[in-house]
């Protein structure tokens, strides 16, 4: 069962029916689709792929996924799982504009990572990344990000695979705590701390491709 996880700011919560209309509204953004490589998804899809994180994700153990709040209010998506890209699991996380610029995206990828090591047990992580979202792939090499390799899709975009370690001193694991652990597609891993134009929710990859695939 997904647990829930808490770190400074935020808590990650298991998504309940009420959500619903915050998560829609997330991947309906076109700045968030933007920065996510993906063109918008039709709200009835969308609506599809949350009730299928209820009825299938959830039930089935497929994969961790929660919501993000922050003071009591939806901040953005987070999600471990395991990747089609590599033997491993990645890292995906989608911040709502109005939360950017505030440190959140770190501070969620600290916990997922702290989460992916503790509880999961997991020693490495990986994230994608466009090629062409500057700000966000300097945040993940400052997290310890390192790149393994470029991902050409087929209308010749470029994303960057990641890997991180989730025992690496510099990403702040150890000194970031996730505080009462009870709590993840082609995606991509949040790691912005500062936002900019250039650096949305990073990630290469949807939230909504990610439930849509594990289904």
């Amino acid at each position: 069962m997904t647990p829930v996880l808490r770190t400074e700011r935020l808590d990650f919560l298991p998504y309940r029916p009420e959500h619903e209309d915050h998560f829609v509204a997330l991947l309906r953004d076109e700045e968030v689709c933007r920065w996510m490589g993906q063109d918008l998804v039709p709200e009835p899809q969308l609506r599809e792929l949350f009730r299928a994180i209820l009825t299938d994700v959830y039930p089935q153990r497929r994969f961790d996924v929660w919501g993000l709040w922050t003071e009591g209010a939806y901040a953005g998506h987070a999600e471990v799982k395991p990747t089609g890209n590599v033997d491993g699991h990645e890292l995906v996380t989608a911040l709502a504009p109005r939360h950017w610029g505030h440190g959140l995206g770190g501070e969620a990828v600290r916990g997922l990572l702290r989460y992916a090591a503790e509880d999961l047990g997991l020693t490495e992580a990986y994230g994608m990344v466009g090629a062409e979202n500057t700000a966000s792939l300097a945040m993940c090499r400052r997290l310890g990000f390192r790149h393994l390799r470029d991902v050409v899709g087929d209308d010749g975009s470029v994303t960057k695979l990641m890997v991180i370690s989730t025992k690496d001193p510099d990403n702040g694991t150890k000194t970031g705590p996730v505080i009462g652990t009870k709590t993840g597609t082609k995606t991509g891993t949040e790691t912005t701390d500062t936002r900019t134009k250039n650096g949305a929710d990073t990630g290469a990859a949807a939230a909504a491709a990610a439930v849509e695939d594990a289904v």
